[in-house]
This record gives C-alpha cells, sequence and structure tokens, in this order.
C-alpha cells in the first residue's frame, strides 16, 4: 500500500506564486490600463512623467522667475533660479545670507519675494556704522561681494533685534528693493516668518550662459551667534 500522502488540488492552489509569473502579471495589468488609455503606452508614459514633475515641484524643488532687480547684480530680472524645498526640513534653519524664496502674504504682499537672509532670531542687526556698513551681533558685514555697484548698505538706518522664529531680509540692489527695512513699522516688523519659507535658491539655470551655483557668502558665516538666538548661523 502506498502510504505516501498525495497533494490534494487545495494543496497545489495554495503554493505562493513565483516572482516571474507575479512580474508577468503586473506587466500584463499594466498592458491592459495602457490599452484602455487614448493614445496607449505614449499617453501612460506622459501620465507617469506628470506625477513625478508634481511630485518633484511640491516636496523637492522649484523653479522660480525673478520677477524684480531686487537681487542685483546676483540675480537679473527673468533669471530662473531652482528653489531647494529641502533646504530648511529634518531640523535645518535658514543661515545669515542665504538666498530665500518665501511667501509674503501679509507682510510684502501677496505674492513670493527672494531676498537674502541678513538676521535670523536674536541677532541685533544694525544700520550704518561709522564705515557705512551693516553690523550683526557687533561685527561688521563686508558686503562688496554682492551688494549692487553703486549701493550704499542702506539709506534708511536702524537698529532692531530680530524676534525668535523671524528673519530679517533685505535685497542686495539695495536702491531698488521693498524688504524688511520699509515694513518696520507694519504688523511683524517686516521680520518674514521662518514657517513662510519656502525654500533657498540653490542655483541660477535660466539663461544657460547664467548657469551658477549660488552660495552662502563668507562674510556672513564669521558673524557670531547671538546670546538668545533660537536659528543656527
Amino acid at each position: 500500500m502506498d502510504t505516501e500522502a498525495q497533494p490534494t488540488e487545495r494543496d497545489r492552489s495554495s503554493r505562493p506564486e513565483s516572482p516571474g509569473r507575479e512580474g508577468r502579471s503586473r506587466s500584463a495589468l499594466v498592458a491592459r490600463f495602457a490599452d484602455w488609455l487614448p493614445g496607449g503606452r505614449i499617453t501612460l508614459t506622459l501620465f507617469v512623467c506628470l506625477v513625478f514633475l508634481l511630485l518633484l515641484n511640491s516636496f523637492v524643488v522649484q523653479p522660480f522667475q525673478i520677477p524684480s532687480g531686487s537681487m542685483e547684480q546676483g540675480l537679473r530680472i527673468g533669471d530662473r533660479v531652482l528653489v531647494n524645498k529641502l533646504a530648511y526640513r529634518f531640523g535645518a534653519h535658514p543661515r545669515r545670507g542665504d538666498v530665500i524664496v518665501f511667501d509674503g502674504t501679509g507682510y510684502f504682499g501677496d505674492a513670493d519675494y527672494v531676498k537674502r537672509v541678513v538676521g535670523v532670531g536674536g541677532d541685533h542687526v544694525v544700520c550704518c556704522d561709522r564705515e557705512g556698513r551693516i553690523e550683526v551681533n557687533g561685527r561688521q558685514v563686508d558686503e562688496t561681494a554682492f551688494l549692487y555697484p553703486g549701493d550704499s548698505a542702506s539709506e534708511v538706518p536702524f537698529d532692531i533685534v530680530v524676534p525668535p522664529g523671524r528673519l530679517f531680509v533685505l535685497g542686495d540692489h539695495r536702491g531698488d528693493s521693498s524688504d524688511s527695512r520699509d515694513h518696520l513699522g507694519s504688523p511683524g516688523g517686516g521680520m518674514i516668518p521662518v514657517g513662510d519659507v519656502i525654500g533657498r535658491a540653490d542655483w541660477i539655470v535660466w539663461p544657460y550662459d547664467r548657469w551658477t551655483h549660488l552660495t552662502r557668502p563668507s562674510a556672513y558665516a564669521r558673524v557670531p551667534a547671538a546670546a538668545t538666538e533660537d536659528a543656527h548661523g
């Protein structure tokens, strides 16, 4: 008598499918979906690319066109920059000298703006010293590397302490920039909430002959931390 157990139909049907068979099933499903779409696989490919670009634009990088001359000479009208939206995630904060894009609604106007961070939370920012330069936490900042030729540090004097969670921002073309100086008497004192920062402008990508990586000026790196600083400068 043969005592070896014989596989039943239930035994055979319960065995897991091989990886190759699963892959073929998925391919068949994609093929059926592509056949259902007008245009077939071409339409499906375009749809996948569109979803990828939307996700990239929402969470990683976003193109931004420079609308004015307020950041000349570094950024010109019509330049397109890539804004790094991950720069200040995972515990990072805007630093002095960073070029940022932010939502100015309720502070500057109902639009996105691009400016340079001059002071972070806790900083004491003064303009101007005897040499006509900005001081941050008692350290003179030499802005000649990026300040628009012929511009002074500011025609408007100020002496402010940046509140926690805020940023004091200026345009590089001080004579053609509406920035924190122009809103010192407004709600919030012209200081931008860190939460309204969209990201850091890292690259000029258009026109091609101006393709440039935007770096943080060394002059700001030498500024000492404020005693009550709440963001890393």
